[in-house]
């Protein structure tokens, strides 16, 4: 073992958890090869090797050409050049950049994936992924071109650029071009053997990356939603009976019973939820929320699973089983898998901020108690108007996100790829939505407090006065109007750190 770094990750066939992920990315942890890897790695490129000196017949991707182009056998002296000719022609990425925590994990999901010794790529390419990782040293990679079939080829050929010595990385905060940056380093570029391009641009790690990091995000915004919720609740003097144990348990779906548990524990000795209230019923904003969210957390849990699944196995074809004496070609890089639940989950978070938005208006109304748009002096200020037009206009943007992009497919490559996932763009998709989720949340929270103070921090719950008071130290009460947009940047960024 290499002891130089306790703050290592060792990649193994062991599961590699979605939690796992999350920590590498925070505690800004190296990688490594663990020696089980490199022995099925080495194992693996020794098998293909001797298996194209003695193969009679063509291996489709690594003695012919791609795609409908499988009929052309190659000569073996150019097979090096066929990979590279491979990466630089499908490096047809376009649009915004994909940012730099989500190349992070593309590299390590992609280490991950060739890990298994089933890939066939040498040694040195997988810890040269691993090098440009641990040196942070990022591949420029574009958010569009992957059909999310034959795998994520268009954005993984512009992260694989970079080993070739082409394309262009961030380096130090800034963008350069990969050869400058290796010759600092003092790194050759690497010359592909048979199948390497290909091992590198088929795989879904593209895809799996963006729903990983979804996913991460998805997980706080789902506990902050109940806080914020019980925040608003609190406001708006709601009722407790509908976070009640009884009530909840007897339609027995996990989500809905974790939420109105939580809620119990968040209204814990709140003098406003326990006293008397005037009216009978609460709207739906505020009664349904274990039903809400509880669903939208359900959905999250099926979601997490299948994304799990998909990065601890190698996706690139054909997939070579050296014990078996096996290479198969086949369509292990079909997006589907993750395609249809991403898409689930971009419905499920979408949900999160309708629902939030309702809250936010309820807030709002000047009805029970709180002033119209919840200033003292209204008319003479506007107050809290305009930050739910902003809502309302977000999420209404995440409902047009949410037609699920695994529905389509448009044939390519002559046809031969003639059904593709498009789970390429459900995963940015999804990641706009679950930002759009982040940023409602945010102004929800401004209001609650906001609605709070009119309402009595002092007669809270404590957990829920404790967060008020740490939200106070950034977000001031507003007495009179002011330019708002800093206030819910800086709410935005509270949640981040919450």
């Amino acid at each position: 073992m290499d002891h130089h770094h306790s703050n290592c990750h060792y990649i193994s066939s062991e599961l590699l958890t979605i939690e796992r992920v999350g920590e590498i990315l925070d505690k800004k942890m190296k990688l490594a090869l663990s020696e089980e890897a490199k022995k099925r790695i080495s194992h693996c490129r020794e098998f293909l090797d001797k298996k194209m000196e003695t193969a009679a017949d063509p291996i489709y991707g690594i003695t012919t050409g791609f795609g409908s182009l499988c009929n052309i056998s190659i000569d073996s002296h150019q097979l090096s050049e066929l990979q590279k000719n491979l990466v630089m022609s499908h490096s047809c990425g376009i649009g915004e950049e994909v940012c730099d925590d989500v190349v992070r994990l593309m590299l390590l999901l992609k280490a991950q994936s060739l890990s298994y010794g089933n890939s066939g790529v040498q040694l040195a390419t997988v810890n040269r992924l691993l090098d440009f990782y641990n040196e942070d040293i990022l591949p420029v990679v574009y958010t569009q071109g992957s059909l999310g079939a034959s795998g994520d080829l268009a954005p993984l050929a512009h992260l694989s650029l970079p080993l070739l010595g082409l394309g262009q990385v961030k380096y130090k905060g800034e963008k350069r071009d990969s050869a400058e940056v290796l010759a600092i380093m003092g790194w050759e570029p690497m010359t592909l053997q048979s199948k390497e391009g290909l091992a590198l641009l088929n795989g879904t790690q593209f895809m799996s990356a963006h729903g990983v990091y979804a996913l991460l995000k998805s997980a706080r915004l789902l506990r902050l939603a109940d806080k914020i919720g019980a925040m608003s609740l609190e406001a708006f003097d709601g009722r407790p009976e509908p976070f009640g144990k009884e009530v909840n348990e007897v339609r027995n779906h996990a989500g809905q019973i974790q939420t109105a548990a939580q809620f119990r524990e968040l209204l814990k000795d709140s003098r406003l939820a326990s006293r008397k209230k005037a009216h009978v019923q609460d709207p739906y904003s505020f009664r349904c929320i274990p039903q809400v969210h509880g669903a939208a957390k359900d959905t999250f849990r099926f979601v997490w699973d299948r994304l799990q699944e998909e990065i601890n196995a190698p996706t690139d074809n054909p997939t070579i089983f050296p014990d078996e004496d096996l290479i198969v070609s086949a369509g292990n890089f079909h997006g589907e898998p993750i395609a249809l639940p991403m898409d689930f989950l971009a419905v499920a978070m979408a949900e999160i901020s309708n629902i939030s938005e309702r809250r936010i208006y309820k807030l709002i109304s000047g009805v029970r108690g709180l002033p119209s748009f919840l200033v003292a002096k209204p008319g003479l200020n506007s107050g809290f108007m305009i930050p739910q037009y902003s809502a309302a206009s977000i999420v209404s943007q995440s409902k047009g996100l949410c037609w699920p992009n695994s529905v389509d497919s448009i044939p390519s490559s002559q046809g031969q790829e003639d059904h593709v996932s498009m789970g390429a763009n459900s995963a940015t998709k999804l990641l706009r939505v679950v930002d759009n989720t982040e940023r409602v949340l945010a102004i929800e929270l401004l209001n609650a407090a906001q609605a709070l103070d009119f309402r009595g921090v002092a007669d809270a719950s404590p957990v829920l006065a404790e967060w008020h008071k740490e939200y106070r130290q950034v977000v001031p009460f507003i007495e009179n109007d002011c330019v708002m947009h800093p206030w819910i940047e800086a709410s935005v960024d509270f949640l981040r750190r919450s």
